[in-house]
């Protein structure tokens, strides 16, 4: 027999590796397909609710006090006789402006902090960050939790409160790419040319830390999300007739050995939306960051 009609056939080894890949890579993409649609399906339920909402959050039926989950309301009915999932649905806009608000104002706060420490170091970077140092050192639910008592109890303080306590990480973390970015070769061209400094840490520096703070921010809407839902959860969030997620679990706690459904279906949705977005958080962070890639 010649050693060229000798046929290769895979080892049994070789194959396993290929069909565990091959799952790994459907099962990941089914994954990413649920955490993208259920992200969706809730910035439509925030942006247009009357679209998707069964009934009216304002209409209360004595009529329905208390009813479980049934074809009438999905996920039962409150205190009031309210439709659980309606309330759920025109609730979702508050906790995902104080999400997205938080990352927003964090972020840029953070960020310009982060960005004149690790520039112009000296005194001026051991300044900022002695004090961002303080503020960690407080943990960021008992800071958020303060501000919002001094404050008082309103959606603004709310995502006011959760900025505060986000932008320390912003902060270092811009710190440590500015640090990188201005020994390069193309900062000191731009200097060369008679560039501001001004001007080469917004048109030069900053760009280059685009990539960290994107996948931060995607991953920090969960946590805002999960912070302001526990500040509303302590009543101090704010109070309308509409209650946002956190809210509903605190009036929901009352009746949980009789109406269990109340606080049960709001927590999974805070649940679920958390966690679809850490999870296209951590996608990102694969994408831009290729040395962070999965094994």
């Amino acid at each position: 027999m010649n050693a060229e009609s000798v046929t290769l056939r895979p080892s049994r080894s070789s194959r396993l590796i290929r069909v565990r890949m091959r799952w790994r890579i459907s099962w990941t993409g089914l994954v990413l397909g649920l955490a993208g649609l259920a992200v969706v399906f809730l910035a439509l339920c925030a942006i247009a609710p009357q679209w998707i909402a069964p009934y009216s959050p304002l209409v209360m039926n004595v009529d329905a006090i208390l009813n479980g989950p049934s074809a009438g309301h999905w996920l039962g009915t409150d205190q009031f006789g309210r439709d659980v999932f309606t309330i759920i649905v025109y609730g979702s806009r508050q906790s995902l402006l104080t999400g997205i608000g938080s990352v927003l104002i964090g972020g840029l706060i953070g960020s310009l902090i982060g960005l004149l420490a690790g520039y112009r170091g000296g005194w001026i970077d051991s300044l900022f960050m002695r004090l961002i140092d303080v503020v960690m050192s407080i943990p960021g639910i008992l800071l958020a939790v303060s501000i919002s008592v001094a404050l008082g109890s309103s959606q603004l303080n709310v995502i006011l409160a959760v900025s505060v306590a986000m932008i320390p990480g912003y902060a270092r973390v811009v710190r440590g790419q500015v640090i990188t970015v201005k020994s390069r070769p193309f900062i000191d061209a731009a200097r060369a040319v008679g560039a501001s400094n001004t001007e080469i840490m917004l048109r030069h520096v900053l760009p280059n830390c685009f990539s960290p703070l994107l996948v931060m921010a995607a991953m920090g809407i969960g946590s805002s999300i999960l912070m302001g839902s526990s500040l509303s959860f302590l009543g101090l969030g704010e109070i309308g007739e509409i209650p946002d997620w956190g809210f509903l679990l605190s009036q929901g706690r009352s009746y949980l050995t009789v109406a269990w459904w109340i606080a049960t279906f709001p927590g999974l949705a805070i649940t679920c939306l958390v966690v679809a977005v850490n999870v296209l958080g951590d996608e990102l962070r694969d994408r831009l960051d290729p040395k962070s890639g999965r094994r």
